[in-house]
């Protein structure tokens, strides 16, 4: 009888009392176990298939599981293996086995998403693996599922992106996000080499800074598409908006092609979300968790019901004297509770209609976290006073909110047209008590932040599939509110009574800022089959326009007792029960008041040429930039509007050599931009208590070079290793410094000549059947000189000394940028159980993290180390799992200093670190949730 098998290679490994050796036949007869070995891969990809199950025919007890690595260990007792061998005989001959006949086993191989095969084993004197195939169970639409095909979702999907890519980028996986212990995209890019993270006010990661390049030089995609920032200032989006479970990979471009936007010197990050899937698709999880922050002080929060979402000048006008009655006092009253749970809620559904025409993907995920630090503070940045400490403690709820739906059509296979929809909205309650020997301010702050983004692509095929065109049109909105954040300051006596503060005794401020973004994108390209090789033309461009506006609104209350002190727990317990002087009008003239706009456009023809081992690709890439402002409420000394307009052209070549199998060497080089961002160019003036800052409508922006050469070895489908090294030579960088005008000096963004910034990193990945470990390693040295404040001491003729300040200049790393960042990762894999398991190790060095106005005293953070672990049990096949991630299992504090210098070596009563003066210490907790994951 003719049997159909996929076989690539057929061999046997039979190990006796641990030795590895070929055998015959006759071994059969012996009593040592038969062990097969051998690895399952996906018959389209290549792609090491894990938890694939293997057993033999009619015998499920004797069965054995793929491990990370693909292969698997199917260990059978001798009269077992002979029991199956006769009864396989029998079975194909329809009649009793003859003494002597082949001892032939059938193995039935399968995983979930795939078919079921089987495959005939007999023992020979080959040495080696068996090497099985599995096709995945797809929709029978042709070429239409190729075109929707996503295969960043696995791990060795996310490799082979990184090995076909054009420019230098890596990836994470939809599975490696799962089963990570992170709950948002910050925290998860922090995993990914050549990244470190600055964190939010509850030591969350925020923002990512990509090879010691500041938040700034960097830029956000949702599906390939740039979209808008919430801040009130700047351009970088918070990563921490962005629930994990959202995605079905992660992209981190760190060098650019022609065909993306230009204004990315550190590179850009690609959240792509969920695709609708070939098949129907349903998971819902839940989970609860604790940080232990908690356990030793209570949650402080407060009542956002009656909170105002307008000033009372937002509601009657610039010109209305305002009263106490034109504000609430319900949302001043502070609790505090003992037992504060965390959350989190995701649901995914996902299926093809209309004889699989029509794809559909919705997905929601909610998350509620109680968040928190508490802080030591020893010395103040700008602060003259030594030997005082203030105690910080900071509670946040942290409510995130993720929906997105997405639609694809496919009518033909040669034209799919696709529709994504998503919103994304973060709202932060915090209430920060800081507590000092002598004085005390609690600050009640509700903050929300939303990004709606609607996109609606095509791609259409001609010339038997080599014309491809492509077009998106886009809409986009971010929003930033921050009603009524309110501040109280209280005085502490020597009797240790609390009062009010006279003067001030209260700040309220209104703040709401929003960005909205209309483009278009139009990329058309053209395959060309020659006799030496292939060669790709593109060409497109893109029109982006986007306004701006922001809203800025602070009222300073006194007590309204100024000739006796307000003693707590005599004349008010809680905050609402203050008795407060409103002023009569708010600052409406605040610089914060402004609307900007900003509209891009860009054209751009690159090609792609293969040929042999090699793959060259050059590009060029021209933006016209056209930025303004408006201040609302301009004052006599500035302008209260100014544009600026320029010209790149970015160039940009590069070369893949493939040096041996499956391993490239590669080398890129492109010109980028970073623009000022939109408050920067205003002609603002703010008088501080130290120093006087002020916009700069002249800053230019800011043109790299970037470098890369790397060599990628891919010894199979999941594993990697990548060893390359960076340069880049930024012209005119953007960064604060003391600018002299006239008797003083002004904190101004300026362009402060020629940056170097250069770096090596190395990324391992290795799988041993259940055991895998991931590892990166980034050294990043950067170097830029600005202009500092001094203050020195001079006497005159008649022996008078009086402080005089002037301006040096000083040499330093680009903020934000650390020398050392290292990541492993443990991975435990046991399929036959249904264990995932992973400890996730991070350490970053010492960073530049706040860049002062004065000569040697820039704050440093110093390096620190953190532990998180993730594991998850699965139950058969029933689709049910338990799971668990835990966070900041160390929970070191993080520790923040000023180096020693000939400033503050001599200072005494002061508390040290390493010799410098110690500003801070913070700890935010350990964070543990449990949940449960359905998956159909």
């Amino acid at each position: 009888m003719q049997r159909r098998f996929l076989l690539i290679s057929l061999a046997a490994s039979l190990t006796c009392g641990g030795a590895h050796g070929a055998t015959g036949p006759e071994d059969m007869a012996t009593d040592a176990p038969l062990i097969i070995k051998g690895k399952i891969v996906d018959a389209k990809t290549g792609e090491q298939i894990i938890g694939a199950n293997v057993h033999l025919k009619g015998d499920t007890e004797h069965a054995a599981f793929t491990g990370l690595d693909g292969t698997f260990s199917l260990k059978l007792e001798r009269e077992t293996a002979e029991t199956a061998a006769k009864t396989n005989t029998e079975t194909e001959n329809n009649a009793p086995a003859e003494t002597g006949a082949a001892e032939a086993l059938t193995l039935v191989y399968s995983c979930v998403g795939y078919g079921t095969r089987e495959f005939v084993y007999t023992p020979t004197a080959t040495e080696g693996e068996v090497s099985l195939e599995l096709e995945e169970q797809g929709v029978a639409l042709g070429e239409a599922v190729v075109m929707a095909y996503n295969p960043g979702r696995t791990e060795s999907g996310a490799r082979g992106m990184e090995r076909r890519a054009m420019n230098v980028i890596n990836v994470m996986s939809a599975k490696a996000i799962e089963l990570s212990p992170d709950l948002t995209v910050a925290n998860a890019l922090g995993r990914m080499s050549g990244i470190t993270l600055e964190k939010n006010s509850s030591g969350e990661g925020q923002y990512a800074i990509l090879r010691g390049m500041d938040k700034r030089y960097n830029y956000t995609l949702v599906n390939g598409v740039k979209i808008p920032s919430p801040d009130n200032k700047n351009r970088y989006v918070p990563l921490d908006i962005f629930p994990a479970e959202m995605l079905d990979r992660l992209e981190v471009y760190k060098s650019l092609t022609a065909d993306l936007e230009g204004d990315g010197i550190g590179g850009a990050v690609n959240l792509v979300m969920k695709d609708a899937p070939d098949r129907r698709l349903f998971t819902v999880n839940f989970s609860l968790g604790y940080n232990d922050l908690y356990l030793n002080r209570s949650f402080a929060s407060f009542s956002t019901s009656g909170m105002q979402s307008q000033s009372p000048n937002e509601r009657h006008g610039t010109d209305y004297a305002v009263s106490m009655s034109d504000f609430t006092t319900k949302n001043l009253a502070v609790k505090q509770t003992k037992f504060v749970p965390d959350f989190t809620a995701g649901v995914t559904y996902g299926d093809r209609f209309f004889n699989n025409k029509l794809g559909l993907i919705a997905a929601v995920s909610a998350q509620n976290n109680h968040r928190g630090k508490n802080s030591d503070i020893y010395y103040e940045t700008g602060s003259s006073t030594y030997g005082s400490t203030t105690y910080r403690y900071i509670s946040e709820l942290q409510t995130r909110l993720g929906a997105h739906v997405k639609l694809d059509y496919a009518p033909t296979p040669q034209h799919k047209l696709a529709w994504y929809n998503g919103y994304l909205y973060l709202r932060s309650q915090q209430v920060r008590d800081a507590q000092g020997e002598k004085e005390e301010a609690v600050r009640l702050r509700v903050n929300r932040q939303g990004i709606y983004s609607s996109i609606l692509t095509g791609k259409h095929l001609f010339a038997d599939d080599a014309l491809e065109v492509d077009w998106r049109g886009v809409y986009s909105k971010a929003t930033n509110k921050t009603p009524d954040n309110t501040e109280i300051h209280l005085t502490t006596g020597s009797t240790g009574l609390q009062t009010v503060s006279v003067n001030p005794a209260a700040t309220r401020r209104w703040e709401h800022n929003d960005d909205r973004d209309i483009a278009s994108y139009a990329d058309v390209s053209y395959r060309l089959d020659l006799n030496f090789g292939t060669l790709n033309l593109k060409g497109g461009g893109m029109y982006r326009d986007k306004q701006r506006s922001s809203f800025y609104n602070e009222y300073t209350f006194k007590s309204a007792t100024e000739q006796r002190s307000l003693i707590r727990f005599q004349d008010w317990t809680n905050f609402d029960e203050i008795a407060f002087e409103a002023p009569r009008y708010g600052n409406l003239s605040d610089p914060l008041n402004y609307d900007a706009t900003e509209r891009v456009g860009a054209a751009y023809v690159m090609g792609k040429l293969s040929t042999g081992k090699w793959e060259l690709t050059a590009g060029l890439r021209a933006e016209h930039t056209e930025q303004g402002y408006h201040l609302i409420y301009p004052t006599e000394e500035v302008a209260n509007e100014g544009t600026q307009r320029y010209w790149d052209f970015l160039p940009d070549v590069h070369a893949k050599y493939e040096v041996h199998t499956n391993a490239n060497l590669r080398f890129s080089y492109a010109r980028a931009i970073n623009r000022p961002s939109f408050f920067e160019i205003v002609p603002y003036n703010i008088i501080n208590e130290d120093y006087k800052e002020r916009g700069n409508p002249d800053l230019e922006h800011t043109v790299a070079d970037n470098f890369d050469l790397r060599y990628e070895w891919f010894p199979s489908p999941t594993e990697q290793l990548m060893a390359g090294v960076f340069y880049k030579r930024i012209q005119d960088p953007i960064e604060y410094g003391m600018e002299t005008s006239g008797q003083d000096a002004y904190y101004t963004p300026e362009n402060f000549g020629t940056a170097n910034n250069f770096g090596v990193e190395i990324d391992v990945t290795k799988y041993f059947n259940r055991f895998g470990i991931k590892a990166n390693y980034t050294y990043t040295h950067s170097r830029i000189t600005t202009s500092k404040l001094i203050e020195e001491q001079n006497t005159d003729v008649n022996a008078e000394t009086t402080i005089v300040t002037h301006n040096v200049t000083q040499s330093r790393p680009l903020s934000g940028q650390a020398a050392h960042v290292f990541n492993i990762s443990l991975l435990y894999k046991d399929t036959q159980n249904g264990w995932d398991g992973q400890l996730a190790f991070n350490y970053t060095s010492e960073r530049l993290c706040i860049v002062s106005t004065y000569y040697n005293n820039d704050s440093w953070q110093d390096g620190y180390p953190q532990l998180d672990a993730s594991f998850e049990k699965r139950f058969g096949d029933s689709g049910w799992s338990i799971f668990a991630k835990a966070n900041n299992l160390i929970n070191l504090p993080v520790v923040q200093y000023i180096k020693k210098n000939s400033l503050n070596e001599n200072l005494t009563d002061v508390e040290r670190h390493d010799g410098g003066l110690l500003e801070r210490k913070e700890r935010t907790g350990r964070s543990f949730l449990v949940g449960v994951r359905f998956k159909l």
